[in-house]
């Protein structure tokens, strides 16, 4: 049976940042930071058009507003989330509809910046899904929606970059999260590979112009509902070991808060049965800890370095993963213009991009 503690701290994802910007700036502001927060974050400049960002915030819409009655979804969501009330904030999907149209949809911009930084680490899995094959995407704690609007984003804007069609290529997206996230993923999976809708004054040539983000045949997601934790060596296996991308956004830390052992042991397995070329990311708040405990003794660690210290240890050249990228703390910033019915926040994270080596090289 699921622990309650644990789905209480998974079903939020990432409640710490939410309570926080729910209680104000100002309690964020009094904290003493980090050795991540000490440093300036950087924030760079991208590619990725106003009008992509606003057909993600449409995605969200389209799929998942039904009226004024989600502001106050929103509000009693974000009052349970200021009382660290977990359970209640995810108890019912009129709530984890409206945790996804205030939270999610942000986000979502923000991972689609994200994809747009790695994207020259995945040319060759890009050109796999041209040549017939699709893309394979796992997400960890990806229920919420931002993982699935940012890859369909990214799916869009690479084939725009590539001068092709979006038809041309495939993904598949997996998502897996301990809540029950799948009517508002297959909600947000439809209105991704679905024409967007207009506004009954829509000129001819708007209307004409009209194109899914994503087509229904060449972009596939499912949402499965499970304990990662409680994975296996052979659930592992199933689950990624033909995967060519593996995600755990805002999430890695939340996992460590719930049992170091067996976030360690998770990733060992992915280690193990990810294939030679394949891609992990993680993505998290910066200067995020986790406390250990060592011969009875309690310690806090960087996450980052718990994250290493399993998947490089101490001879990084002759581990199984190599990392490719990585920035302790950069801002991701929404540009001015974008229309939404809701309040959306900007985007400070760390990223950390490493690729499966092949064992030859132990």
């Amino acid at each position: 049976m699921m622990n309650n503690d644990r789905a209480r701290s998974l079903q939020n994802k990432a409640a710490k940042q939410n309570a926080k910007s729910a209680k104000s700036a100002k309690s964020n502001a009094g904290k003493a930071p980090s050795k991540a927060e000490d440093r300036p974050p950087q924030q760079r400049s991208s590619k990725i058009s106003r009008a992509l960002q606003q057909k993600c915030l449409n995605i969200f819409r389209d799929a998942l507003w039904t009226g004024p009655e989600d502001v106050a979804a929103v509000q009693e969501v974000k009052g349970h989330l200021y009382n660290r009330d977990f359970h209640r904030a995810f108890s019912s999907e009129a709530y984890l509809r409206a945790y996804a149209l205030r939270w999610s949809a942000a986000r979502a911009l923000g991972y689609l910046q994200v994809f747009e930084d790695i994207d020259g680490f995945l040319t060759d899995l890009r050109k796999g899904t041209v040549s017939g094959q699709p893309l394979k995407v796992l997400s960890v704690g990806g229920g919420a929606g931002a993982e699935l609007v940012s890859i369909a984003g990214w799916h869009n804007f690479t084939a725009d970059a590539r001068d092709s069609e979006p038809e041309q290529a495939s993904l598949d997206v997996k998502l897996v999260d301990i809540a029950a996230w799948q009517p508002i993923s297959d909600k947000l999976c439809e209105a991704a590979t679905s024409m967007p809708v207009l506004s009954k004054y829509a000129s001819a040539a708007l209307r004409e112009a009209n194109v899914p983000m994503v087509s229904k045949e060449h972009f596939q997601a499912t949402c499965d509902q499970a304990d990662v934790l409680e994975w296996n060596e052979e659930t592992v296996a199933a689950q990624a070991g033909s995967i060519d991308l593996v995600t755990i956004m805002f999430t890695l830390n939340e996992l460590y808060s719930t049992s170091v052992p067996k976030t360690q042991r998770l990733l060992k397995s992915l280690t193990t049965n990810m294939r030679e070329g394949a891609y992990l990311l993680v993505v998290d708040s910066p200067g995020s800890y986790s406390t250990v405990a060592i011969n009875g003794a309690e310690k806090k660690y960087p996450m980052q370095w718990l994250l290493d210290h399993t998947l490089l240890g101490r001879q990084p050249e002759t581990a199984l993963w190599e990392k490719v990228l990585t920035n302790e703390s950069q801002w991701f910033r929404l540009p001015e213009g974008l229309e939404y019915a809701l309040e959306l926040e900007n985007m400070r994270y760390q990223i950390h991009l490493f690729r499966r080596r092949s064992p030859q090289t132990e």
